[in-house]
Order: C-alpha cells, then sequence, then structure tokens
C-alpha cells in the first residue's frame, strides 16, 4: 500500500493511493477523496515521539564514486541529517544565489519500522517499515572533502524532498533490484539500480544497529548513481525509483 501525509482542508490528513486519487484514511474526513493536485503534499512520515535520525550515505555506487574520482569506501560513508532538511513531494527547494555547482542525488530511503539494535543482516528486513524517494541535494561549491560533507553541502534547509509515498515494505519483495531515474526538465539524466549499491540495504542496517539503536520512523537515504547535474532556479527534477514513486521537485533562487 502507498501511504501519503497531505495537507488538505486547513490540516494534516493521513491518506492511501486509491484509483488514482488520495483515500484519506482517518479524522473527520474519513473516507474522502481527493485529487492529487488539490492537496499539499508533506513528506510521508508520520511523527514520532523522538527526534528522527536520518542517516545519509556518500559513495555507496561504485560507479559515482568513479564520476567524482574517488576510490569506493571500504565501509559505510555516513553523515547525519537534521528533519527541518526535509520537503514534500512538489516542493521548493531553494538554490543560494552565489552557488555555482547544486545538484540532485535520487536516492532509495529505509523507513525504519521497529527498535533496531544490533540486527543481523538475515534479519535486517523484519525492522523496515517501507521505502520511499529522496532527493538529497548538494552544493559542491562548500564542499571540504567527500569523505566529510559539511552541513552547508548536505543539511539545508529545503534541500531534501522526499516523498511522494510511503510503500510497505510487503509491497517491495526485492529492494535490490530496482531501477532508478532522474530527469531535469523532461530529459533523463541519471539512471541506475539499486542493485549497483556498495553497501545493500540488510548491510547498512547491520552495520548502524552494531553501534546505534534506530528506532521506528528513523530514515536511511542510501546513496545515488553516476549521472549527477547542475540545477538552476527553474529547474524541474523529478526522482524517480520503480516501484516507489516519482519525487517532483522545483529549484528556485533563495533570497539573500
Amino acid at each position: 500500500m502507498k501511504h501519503a501525509r497531505i495537507a488538505w482542508s486547513g490540516a494534516i490528513q493521513q491518506a492511501v493511493e486509491s484509483d488514482g486519487k488520495l483515500l484519506i484514511t482517518q479524522g473527520p474526513h474519513k473516507g474522502r477523496r481527493v485529487a492529487f493536485d488539490e492537496v499539499v503534499w508533506l513528506p510521508p512520515l508520520a511523527p514520532v515521539p523522538q527526534a528522527r535520525t536520518v542517516i545519509a550515505l556518500g559513495l555507496n555506487y561504485a560507479d559515482h564514486a568513479k564520476e567524482l574520482a574517488f576510490k569506493a569506501p571500504e565501509e559505510p560513508l555516513a553523515f547525519m541529517k537534521g528533519e527541518a532538511s526535509l520537503i514534500g513531494h512538489k516542493a521548493f527547494t531553494k538554490r543560494p544565489a552565489d552557488v555555482k555547482y547544486m545538484h540532485y542525488e535520487c536516492e532509495l530511503a529505509v523507513v525504519v519500522g521497529r527498535t533496531a539494535r544490533h540486527v543481523k543482516k538475515a534479519d535486517a528486513y523484519d525492522y523496515i517499515a517501507g521505502y520511499t524517494v529522496a532527493n538529497d541535494y548538494a552544493i559542491r561549491d562548500y564542499l571540504e572533502n567527500w569523505y566529510r560533507p559539511n552541513l552547508r553541502v548536505k543539511n539545508r534547509d529545503t534541500c531534501t524532498p522526499i516523498g511522494p509515498w510511503l510503500v510497505d515494505a510487503a509491497d517491495v519483495p526485492n529492494p535490490m533490484a530496482l531501477k532508478l531515474q532522474t530527469t531535469v526538465n523532461g530529459k533523463v539524466t541519471q539512471s541506475g539500480s539499486t542493485a549497483d549499491m556498495i553497501f545493500d540495504v540488510p548491510t547498512l542496517i547491520e552495520y548502524f544497529s552494531s553501534f546505534m539503536t534506530l528506532n521506528p520512523g528513523d530514515l536511511i537515504l542510501t546513496g545515488t548513481p553516476d549521472g549527477i547535474v547542475d540545477c538552476q532556479p527553474g529547474d524541474v527534477i523529478v526522482t524517480e525509483i520503480e516501484g516507489i514513486g516519482a519525487l517532483t521537485n522545483t529549484i528556485v533562487k533563495a533570497n539573500p
């Protein structure tokens, strides 16, 4: 099932995809069906009682590491992001006026389903609630070291669109064989497959849970294949993952 979180009729609503529309599943409007273009799309993540941990992977596709002239890492290269960076489907990402290179990154995002600590790879899928699409923008002007991306590169407000759907794990039989594609203004600029990850999803869950607790609602962004290009104000970027969804985002110029 495809779950969504939307703003409609003056309130935040939980909904599911139903025959090309959104079916509201809770509250006084339960059972009401609304069109996709009638709502504001929010990140498809339910609120959590604790601070949400957002972990992102760098250089997790060998072709992307090669594209950047870096050796593929021997263990997961991870960094943290704040939840304030997350925005929803059809939202706007701000590009600072003074930067020279800002690029998208189409990524499979894993949503943790239950508390995970010292999980083995063989059991890792039991701890996943579902999957969504993330676009993990990077501003390369501020990059000091690909192995240590600083906050201005990767943790900026509006620079992590996510959605539109949270797809139940049970509906994604093999998350390690999904096609990824990015278009900029309708032109395909990136394509790949999750099969090409250096560290697959079970490996990542085993690795992170070996030294930290993963809580329900936490996110793991699993990296991107090669094919990055600079994005300018006005560009419409669609990051799409087979069976998960197509996430649309537009670049706008940031105010001074």
